[in-house]
């Protein structure tokens, strides 16, 4: 059979050489795929077809007079609906994405020829490259960002959803994706093919070559068929990446909730049960404030109950029903801060066996408290202030941008003006949180709520525990209201805890100094060594048993030593054991 030797359909501008050559057999081939002449056969994995050549180029003669007539050829339609069925199945299963968009794009170059063939994501105003094929993928493509802003022909090709091929009029800025990239002639070949599912549009295929011809009507629409199925896999890749972050999201709720005290009201219900009069404007102003997404920093010392607000103000908001999570910015080393914030990759530092969602991530949609948000670090500072300014950050170890909407409340008892003018807080951040400033006054200038505040302490103890129920006797609601408190709320929930260990009944058995100069007259007490002061607390443990060793209710229970510890103590100094108590 002669050689065919295709005609050359157009030169690039300032390329000599002549009109007509003898092209390489690949050449010759891949121009009798084009033509209809021939149907090149390769299975999904891309092995040449067995058959011989003389029999495909028979077989793709009658495919060519099959078209001429308007019949496809069936040998063709076979081979190309099995590669669709295998993308298709690919398609189904979200974690092998980047795996279908390298075989699509590879089975692609068998019918449509490219040196570049890319599929770019569409995020916000900017299309990134997510996976590229062919002699020109170089890192470079793979790093190729495009702003929309400055291409608006091929903005309006994604806006229009059709797919189109460019003139030698096109090339430049404005329609050529790699303009400017890539050394590539004026007129090449190149085409652009819309991603969308539904409303959205997801981005663009994109193919480049370095001839001057333009794609054919018929590879275009091929195009826009493999592109539907690449949208769709990219869709379901969405979905299924949006859950697992939900269910991350879930898991680390659930991590964070483990161990917190149950059982306490509504923070909202508490804040209003208060009769002092400074506590009920905060409480007014907390319950005006939550009916917005401004910041809020709540001042106070530490232990006044700042948490309490800051949950009363999530409960009272829109987005009560998303998740409240919390951040002790004092409560972790500096190299730890940011990826507890923001998140990290898996490998991102040493100890990195995982990818983890930062705080940030799991309270999207929902509440972030920030406590003790005058610990934080300088770096953090910065990069806090740029997710308040703009909703957005990158994880610890990643480039790729997370946004998120996240209200943020703030607490401290720094004296934060003092930290600007020593340089240890930022006055953009500062001026940023301080929008909506609310002050929590110390537990001693409240002292009218000391009843409600440790009937509910008691109340979550016992719903906790399995234990009491316990009653104040008026003596020693007293001996509360003339304690000074310096602990504030957490004092109080001390005392109270320990008072229902050391109490065998009803009766809360306190442990307080008389009279408000009671941490005086405690360090007014001579001071005695370690051995002295451990029997004298070991006397006053049995006394409080009756003698009582051994058992539940026993001093060892009470001190969580083992009995033959216990009397090893006792003997070393020298305690004897307490008579029993007598019979009620």
């Amino acid at each position: 059979m002669a050689e065919f030797v295709p005609p050359r359909l157009g030169a690039c501008k300032g390329l000599a050489g002549p009109t007509h050559r003898k092209a390489p057999l690949g050449r010759r081939r891949r121009w009798l795929e084009l033509t209809g002449l021939a149907v090149r056969h390769r299975n999904f994995g891309g092995r040449a077809d067995a058959e011989p050549l003389e029999r495909r180029t028979a077989v793709s003669s009658r495919s060519a007079s099959s078209r001429a007539s308007g019949v496809v050829a069936p040998r063709s339609v076979i081979d190309l609906t099995r590669d669709l069925h295998e993308l298709a199945l690919l398609a189904g299963e979200p974690q092998r994405v980047d795996q279908l968009l390298e075989r699509a794009l590879d089975t692609l170059r068998d019918v449509i020829p490219y040196d570049l063939a890319a599929v770019l994501e569409l995020d916000g105003e900017t299309l990134q490259v997510r996976c590229a094929r062919g002699p020109l993928a170089d890192e470079r493509v793979r790093r190729h960002r495009i702003e929309l802003a400055r291409f608006p022909d091929l903005r309006r090709a994604l806006e229009t959803r059709r797919a189109r091929t460019l003139d030698e009029a096109d090339h430049g800025y404005g329609a050529d994706p790699y303009h400017g990239l890539l050394d590539l002639p004026h007129g090449h070949s190149c085409m652009v093919v819309p991603l969308f599912a539904g409303e959205r549009t997801l981005g663009a295929l994109t193919f480049d070559r370095t001839r001057c011809e333009r794609y054919e009507t018929a590879l275009v629409d091929l195009a826009t068929i493999y592109g539907q199925i690449i949208a769709l896999a990219l869709t379901a890749a969405e979905y299924a990446a949006s859950l697992e972050r939900n269910s991350r999201q879930l898991a680390e709720q659930n991590r964070l909730l483990e161990g917190e005290v149950t059982g306490e009201r509504d923070a909202g219900e508490l804040l209003l049960l208060t009769q002092n009069p400074r506590m009920k404007r905060l409480a007014e102003l907390a319950r005006q404030v939550a009916a917005t997404d401004a910041p809020v920093l709540i001042t106070g010392p530490t232990g006044s109950g700042k948490e309490v607000v800051a949950r009363a103000i999530h409960g009272w908001s829109r987005r009560r029903a998303r998740p409240f999570v919390k951040l002790n910015c004092a409560a972790l080393p500096e190299n730890l801060i940011e990826s507890e914030l923001f998140g990290h990759k898996r490998g991102a530092f040493s100890g990195a066996t995982e990818t983890r969602p930062g705080r940030f991530a799991i309270a999207n949609g929902g509440t972030l408290l920030l406590d003790e948000i005058g610990d934080l670090p300088l770096g953090a500072q910065a990069k806090l202030l740029r997710v308040l300014q703009e909703g957005e950050f990158e994880p610890v170890g990643s480039d790729r941008t997370v946004k998120v909407d996240v209200r943020i409340l703030a607490a401290t008892h720094v004296d934060l003006e003092r930290a600007l003018a020593d340089g240890r807080f930022r006055s953009d951040l500062f001026y940023r949180l301080d929008v909506f400033p609310l002050a929590v006054p110390p537990l001693a200038e409240r002292r009218e709520d000391l009843l409600s505040i440790a009937v509910e302490i008691l109340r979550g103890i016992a719903k906790r525990t399995g234990r009491g129920p316990w009653r104040l006797s008026a003596k020693n609601l007293e001996r509360l209201r003339a304690y000074p408190w310096p602990g504030n709320v957490r004092e109080l929930v001390n005392c109270l805890e320990r008072a229902t260990i050391l109490s065998d009944g009803p009766e809360l058995a306190l442990e307080l100094e008389a009279g408000a100069n009671g941490r005086e007259v405690e360090r007014s007490l001579p001071l005695v060594t370690l051995a002295e002061h451990e029997r004298a607390y070991l006397e006053r443990v049995l006394d409080h048993t009756g003698g009582k060793l051994y058992g539940r209710g026993g001093a060892a229970e009470l001190l969580g030593l083992k009995p033959s510890t216990l009397q090893s103590r006792m003997q070393k100094l020298g305690v004897v054991r307490a008579r029993p108590r007598p019979a009620r």
